[in-house]
Formats: C-alpha cells, sequence, structure tokens
C-alpha cells in the first residue's frame, strides 16, 4: 500500500529539510572542483563532480583554506539543503584539499599570494630570546612532539616554564584550535618570551593544517616571536616559512631554544682552566718585569751615585781652587784696609793696612804708590 502525500512545493522543501536533518546532519563529499567561482568577495560557489556526476556548493570566502583552483582534488563537508528557489546544494562548512597533487596546488597558490604581500620576507623575522625564560607550547598533549620537546628542554636547561595549549594537529578541527591557541597567547596580559608550534612528521593530509591561509596568517601576525617545528625534511609547511624560525623536529626546536646545560658547564670548567693558566703566565710576566725593571733601577742608581760622586769632587776641587787659604799657603798675601780687601787704586800714602799670611798677620803703612803702566 502506497501514501500519497499532497504537499505545496514549500512544504516538501520544508519536508525534505527535515528529513535531511534528522538522516545526514552533515556529510563529507570528495570530489574534482569545477566552476569555483567568488562573488562580490563574500559568496563562494562551485560545483564537486566524480565520473558520473556533479553536486553543488555554496559557502563564503571565510570558509576557504586558501587559493583554490578547478581541477583540485577536495573533500567538502557540508550540510546538504534544499534551498525554495535556488535548489538543492552543499551549505560548506570546511574545505580541505586531498590527495597529494591538490595538496600541493593548493599550498603553492597560497604560497604565491602570501609571499606578495611579503609575509615570507627575511626582514620581518625576529630574533628569538636565547635562552627564553617561558615558553607559550602548542601542539597536541597526547603527541610523542610535546614529550620530546618536554624532554629535551629539561635534559639540556631545566627549570623553564612551559605553557601547553592542547590542540589538534591534524583534521579539519586543527586549524582553527591551532589559530584560538595562538590568539590567546597573544591576549595574555603577560604573555611568554616564544611562542611554540610543533607536531611530528605525516603524510601531506596530516600536516594540511599548517599551511591554511588562517593558520599562516596567525603566525605571521603574532607578536610574541615564533618557531614552528613540523616532523619532516622535505617540503616546508607554509607556517614554518611565516615563522621567525623554524625546525626540524620537536626536537630541534627545543635545541634551538636552549644551551646544553652539562656543555656549557664543561666549557666553563675549560675557561676556568684556561683563566688559571693565564693569569699565573701574566703574574710571571709581572714577576719578570719587575725583576727586569728592578735590575735597570739599580743600574740607573749606581750611575746615578758615580755621576754624583764625580760632580761632587769636580765641586770640591773648584771649592779648593778658589779657596783663599790655599793661596796663602802657597805663598801669597791679602792686604786689608779697614776690614776690606784693598785694591790699589784706592790707597795712599800714609794709610794703615792689614797684611794677612797663612801664619798669621801683620800692620803696615803705606809710604809709596805705583800703578802698573798700561802697555801699549
Amino acid at each position: 500500500m502506497t501514501t500519497d502525500f499532497a504537499l505545496s512545493v514549500t512544504e516538501f522543501v520544508a519536508l525534505l529539510n527535515q528529513t535531511l536533518e534528522y538522516a545526514y546532519p552533515n556529510v563529507t563529499v570528495t570530489g574534482e572542483l569545477v566552476n569555483f567561482k567568488v562573488s562580490k568577495n563574500r559568496w563562494v560557489y562551485f560545483d564537486l563532480k566524480d565520473e558520473e556526476s556533479t553536486v553543488r556548493c555554496f559557502g563564503t570566502v571565510y570558509q576557504l583554506p586558501g587559493p583554490l583552483q578547478d581541477g583540485m582534488l577536495l573533500a567538502v563537508k557540508a550540510v546538504p539543503k534544499l534551498h525554495q528557489l535556488y535548489g538543492f546544494s552543499l551549505n560548506i562548512l570546511n574545505i580541505q584539499p586531498v590527495g597529494e597533487g591538490s595538496i600541493k596546488k593548493a599550498a603553492a597558490l597560497l604560497e604565491a599570494k602570501l609571499a606578495a604581500e611579503g609575509l615570507f620576507d627575511p626582514d620581518r623575522k625576529r630574533a628569538l630570546p636565547y635562552p627564553p625564560a617561558s615558553i607559550g607550547l602548542i601542539t597536541s598533549a597526547e603527541s610523542a612532539a610535546y614529550r620530546d620537546f618536554q624532554k629535551v628542554v629539561d635534559a639540556r636547561w631545566g627549570g623553564l616554564g612551559i605553557t601547553l595549549i592542547d590542540v589538534q594537529v591534524q583534521g579539519e578541527a586543527a586549524s582553527g584550535q591551532i589559530v584560538a591557541a595562538i590568539e590567546q597567547f597573544n591576549q595574555q596580559a603577560k604573555p611568554p618570551e616564544v611562542l611554540v608550534i610543533t607536531r611530528g612528521g605525516g603524510s601531506p593530509e596530516d600536516l594540511q593544517a599548517f599551511s591554511t591561509e588562517q593558520v599562516v596568517r596567525a603566525v605571521a601576525a603574532s607578536r610574541i616571536p615564533t618557531l614552528v617545528a613540523i616532523g619532516h625534511e622535505i617540503d616546508l609547511s607554509l607556517s614554518e616559512r611565516a615563522a621567525d624560525m623554524r625546525a626540524s623536529t620537536p626536537s630541534n626546536a627545543a635545541e634551538l631554544l636552549v644551551p646544553d646545560r652539562k656543555a656549557l658547564i664543561a666549557g666553563l670548567q675549560t675557561y676556568k682552566v684556561q683563566l688559571a693558566r693565564s693569569t699565573m703566565q701574566v703574574l710571571e710576566n709581572a714577576k719578570e718585569g719587575l725583576s727586569g725593571a728592578r735590575s735597570v733601577l739599580h743600574d740607573l742608581a749606581g750611575q746615578a751615585a758615580v755621576t754624583a760622586r764625580r760632580n761632587l769632587a769636580y765641586r770640591q776641587k773648584l771649592l779648593a781652587a778658589f779657596d783663599p787659604e790655599a793661596a796663602l799657603r802657597r805663598g801669597y798675601a791679602l792686604v786689608r784696609q779697614e776690614g776690606k780687601l784693598a785694591r790699589l787704586p784706592n790707597l795712599r800714602p800714609g794709610d794703615a793696612v792689614a797684611i794677612h799670611f797663612a801664619e798669621g798677620a801683620a800692620d803696615a803703612t803705606i809710604t809709596d804708590v805705583r800703578m802698573k803702566q798700561e802697555q801699549s
């Protein structure tokens, strides 16, 4: 027995949407992107197709993971909906490129767009504090990446304040959670000195969250210096290119952030020994210098003493040569008039004078004055 439903168009649309909402609250459909369009810089329209069928998709630009092109393979999470005027479509909740080719193509398109905006320029990269006093860590609390990072930091340095925000690092929720964690750290009154975003390796699909436009822009806009460490070596995620520094693995991130305490202690011991040796050498050189200076001073003092004795002897001889008593002992005499040395032009006959000899003195009276005649 069949039951016929007499419905208006509007009632049919409402009934079908109720049925879809109950049976398929959301679905994920994978297909090739065709007829991609953006209207008024806000609305997004495209079709997903496979070899036999095509389905229409509708959403906003805010749901795009980055630039898209026809031919890319997408996994679209959406709500099936029958619109009263525009027919059936998938109302987009999330878009993920799938397949290595599509992922690389999406990353290349986004990379070109962000590079043109200067997000990857070396000039905008900041130096990270070394070592930082505090670290904000964004990763999965259940991951090996978290354990490896914490283990290496503690082994190399220790004593750092590490604050973890637990996020999904793959899947459709990962991008939003990573962006929210970056914003949460940046909004703190006393934010950490460096922000580390990390996970282990994986397939291109696993790592896709770190090359979405939302995450890349959040990393580039962070006022906290950033270090992104994704455990792969071949291709860099766009977040790594936008970060202030990148590391090849979570362990390498820890090595870049903090020094090796044991190596530093060994280096300090070596420096201590070298400093002690240098100090001893300086002291030995100073002793040798003092000894040499003492010898030089001794020689100079000896030379000065010899010179002083010679000068003294010379002056003694000079004084002896001008000593009046010495002249008297050689037979000369001094004539004084009224206590003063007499000069012949001042003498007159009858003047009384005293004549001094080496052995004594005698008084005399001038009877005659004869001056030497000047020779012509």
